[in-house]
């Protein structure tokens, strides 16, 4: 498929493994160069460039470029076919006759009414639902992991400094030297036993600074035996 971009003329090709790749002529590009964009290879080659040499160039890299692909998936657009249910409220978002976007938490659900004409295709108005989404994550994450944190230290006998909420794209949580725990908002995407590994985790940190054989072995004894079952299962989440 071919499609005008303003610079040049984006063309579509499908590759086994990397999926559609963008091969993009660009009028002020004098090299070929090569980009992940939401989950995609996005390839950039002078307007007159060579197509082989860029699929030559792509090859080369194949291994790279899928390492790059599974850090930085496609992400799922908000509209009103969405269907997310986090850890203490599902979303909801609708279209309305209001003039403005609005957002309401209310028993369970995160009601997101959005103006008719709303075209979802615009990235403003998903950067502008996704800021909406993030901070009732937020307000959550802030009620329920810090209580939650506690209760599992004085389970398990952990003592910790301090433990904040945060807004990270590459970690669940983290535990500082000074025994300060961070927690991801996303934290609230998790099932309740994922949540409680992740928190788990970091209070071993507070005793076992590293991911050397003794922090495993603290982490399987408060874990039930099952540090690595749930290891893999977080695998399979993202964050926000």
């Amino acid at each position: 498929m071919d499609n005008k971009n303003g610079t040049g003329t984006d063309k579509t090709v499908h590759d086994e493994s990397l999926g559609e790749i963008v091969l993009r002529r660009h009028a002020r590009s004098h090299s070929y160069t090569l980009r992940i964009g939401n989950g995609q290879v996005i390839a950039v080659m002078p307007l007159h460039g060579d197509e082989q040499f860029m699929m030559d160039f792509i090859d080369r890299k194949r291994t790279e470029l899928l390492l790059q692909l599974r850090r930085s998936p496609v992400r799922p657009r908000w509209d009103e076919t969405v269907a997310l249910q986090t850890y203490t409220f599902r979303v909801h978002i609708f279209r309305t006759d209001r003039a403005n976007f609005y957002a309401a938490l209310k028993e369970g659900v995160l009601h997101v009414a959005c103006p008719e004409k709303t075209d979802f295709q615009r990235e403003e108005v998903q950067q502008c639902l996704r800021k909406m989404v993030e901070q009732a994550l937020r307000h959550e994450a802030r009620r329920m992991l810090p209580p939650r944190l506690r209760m599992l230290a004085e389970k398990h006998g952990f003592r910790y400094a301090d433990a904040s909420i945060r807004h990270t794209q590459s970690r669940w949580g983290s535990c500082s030297a000074t025994q300060h725990i961070h927690l991801s908002l996303s934290l609230m995407l998790l099932p309740e036993h994922l949540i409680d590994y992740v928190l788990l985790h970091e209070l071993c940190h507070t005793v076992e600074m590293n991911h050397g054989k003794r922090f495993y072995e603290l982490l399987n004894s408060v874990t039930g035996g099952q540090a690595l079952a749930l290891r893999r299962e977080l695998k399979a989440y993202r964050m926000l």
